[in-house]
This record gives C-alpha cells, structure tokens and sequence, in this order.
C-alpha cells in the first residue's frame, strides 16, 4: 500500500499534504453535491442546476490537474466498471 500511494503521489507530482488538501476538497465537494442532489430529488423546484454545476466545476478541476499528470492510470475508477 505505501509503495502505490508513493507511486501514485509521483504520478500526480504531488507531495502528501498537497494530494491530502486536493483530495480532501474533492470529497467534501462531492458530499455536498450529493446532499444537493437528494433535496433536489425530494423537492424538484429548489437546487435545479446545483448538482449539475458541481459536476461540471469537479470535472473541469480534474481537467485542469491532469494535464500535470499521466491520465493512462485507470486504477481509481475500478468501481466505475460496468456502471
């Protein structure tokens, strides 16, 4: 395990605390997109673009950061297969 995360913290040229703040912030974001989605899901009037609006800002963010990186590693999206 230490010797992937070392791998992929080369890969992302990234050190710990950057990676730790980056991946941070994404998981809180996709959290508060996510309770975004469920009240838009209880009440269709209110939150009409939020969910949408997160994924585009979280998809232009990762847009952004690999152009640092090599985009060939699929290994994270493991759990996207067959979806």
């Amino acid at each position: 395990m230490i010797k992937d995360s070392k791998e992929h913290l080369n890969l992302t040229k990234e050190t710990y605390i950057q990676h730790f703040k980056f991946a941070s912030c994404v998981g809180i974001s996709m959290i508060y997109g996510g309770l975004q989605a469920l009240i838009h899901a209880i009440y269709p009037g209110i939150l009409t673009k939020s969910a949408s609006t997160k994924i585009k800002k979280l998809y232009s963010l990762f847009s952004d950061t690999s152009d640092n990186s090599d985009t060939s590693d699929n290994s994270d999206t493991s759990d996207n297969e067959g979806n």
